[in-house]
């Protein structure tokens, strides 16, 4: 166990050039005496804030807390940063599956990364565990036997944000868009919502990923005149559109910005005076439960930042993954999935469970961001004040077009 653990501090320090290549931790063993585990993830880019090193750390805990073993044989970490490249997320998967003994990846933003990815882990078999990227259409058309799905998807951020916001026909939406099929997918989805409930959608802007000025959208949202400007985008993209909505001074023009996925992170790096009245919705948040609490002091006290909902994603998703390959008595990736979504959840000391197309049921929640007058100290953000049960919030089994948990479902 002390080797273990210290193999793992050893990890934390890792740097950008090292994570692009296999972190080995013990090469003088095969890879069949050891379970081989890869975190893969944005380490340098536009989402590194939100996930990264503390992914890693997440992963760490996770071996660290199942106690270093399973099946008997010491648990291993690697580390890539996938730079947000589907073709470079490929060829490490492909080394990593191929050559180094790798069992299952986690973490993986990017949707992009993702849906490149499903094809090979399932001609490999070998499993994803996914907790960066939020596509719904990975537990739907795009679906596989061998991914899981841990964390919010654009489906379940739209709709709870939209239910939460929307009060009838008298509310108008009009959305700064990240222009790839990410935030495509939380403006379709809000937009449907939004309609559904009485309200409109008065249009929306797209703007490229990693935009730095967004005067000229900003501008556009402004001139509607509608009274939620819906943000459906990420990381570094969000906190510019935020920053300079304050700069343009649409609060003051009676709007309201919806973040539709927005992480703690980035409202730390606003700061509340900037931040404040901010819709943001999320699955997890550090100050919920007791459980999410305890969790949180000790992930704050390695990487000095509450964690976000990636970041726990990656915590449960290989907990859940270990306890699997326990259960299962193999690492093989047929029987290891088929587990995972026969065990119980354990979310911070709350119950979910896996469906037969690999998505995490649990419930949702939207919070406004304080004010600093509400605030009683360092990362005290968020106010609840709407929860949308899981059962709601996600889209059906039966909506998602998987093609192998209908079939396991007739």
């Amino acid at each position: 166990m002390r080797l273990i653990l210290s193999l793992c501090v050893a990890l934390a320090g890792f740097t950008a050039a090292h994570a692009q290549s296999s972190g080995n931790l013990s090469p003088d063993k095969p890879a069949a005496e050891k379970l081989v585990i890869g975190v893969m993830g944005d380490q340098s880019g536009v989402v590194s804030d939100v996930g990264g090193k503390g992914s890693v750390l997440a992963a760490r805990m996770a071996v660290a807390d199942f106690g270093g073993k399973a099946l008997g044989k010491p648990i291993e970490l690697l580390v890539a940063d996938h730079q947000n490249k589907p073709d470079v997320a490929s060829s490490i998967a492909r080394r990593w599956f191929d050559g180094e003994g790798v069992e299952a990846i986690v973490d993986l933003p990017h949707t992009g990364v993702v849906l490149g990815l499903q094809g090979i882990a399932r001609d490999k078999q070998k499993t994803l565990l996914v907790s960066g990227a939020a596509s719904v259409e990975i537990t739907g058309r795009s679906c596989s036997p061998f991914t899981t799905h841990w964390t919010d998807d654009t489906y379940a951020l739209a709709r709870a944000t939209a239910k939460a916001v929307t009060k009838g026909e008298g509310e108008t939406w009009y959305f700064l868009t990240a222009d790839y099929s990410f935030g495509h997918d939380l403006e379709r989805d809000a937009s449907a919502t939004i309609r559904e409930l009485g309200g409109k959608v008065l249009g929306s802007a797209r703007h490229p990923l990693s935009t730095q000025d967004f005067s000229s959208f900003l501008l556009q949202a402004q001139a509607t005149k509608a009274k939620i400007i819906g943000l459906a985008s990420a990381g570094a993209d969000t906190v510019n559109a935020i920053k300079q909505a304050k700069e343009y001074g649409l609060e003051a023009n009676g709007q309201r910005l919806a973040a539709l996925h927005a992480f703690v992170t980035d409202v730390h790096s606003l700061g509340l005076p900037t931040a404040q009245g901010l819709i943001i919705t999320t699955g997890f948040y550090w100050d919920s439960t007791e459980g999410t609490r305890a969790w949180a002091r000790r992930f704050l006290a390695e990487h000095g930042r509450m964690p976000t909902r990636e970041q726990a994603g990656v915590y449960v998703s290989l907990l859940h993954y270990l306890k699997a390959v326990q259960a299962a008595g193999t690492a093989d990736a047929a029987a290891v999935n088929a587990a995972m979504r026969k065990l119980p959840v354990d979310r911070f000391g709350e119950t979910a469970a896996v469906r037969a197309d690999g998505r995490v049921i649990y419930d949702i929640s939207v919070y406004q961001v304080k004010t600093p007058g509400e605030s009683s100290g360092p990362w005290d953000y968020y106010r609840r004040i709407a929860t949308v049960p899981g059962t709601e919030a996600f889209r059906p089994l039966a909506a998602g077009g998987c093609p192998f948990a209908q079939q396991a479902s007739q």
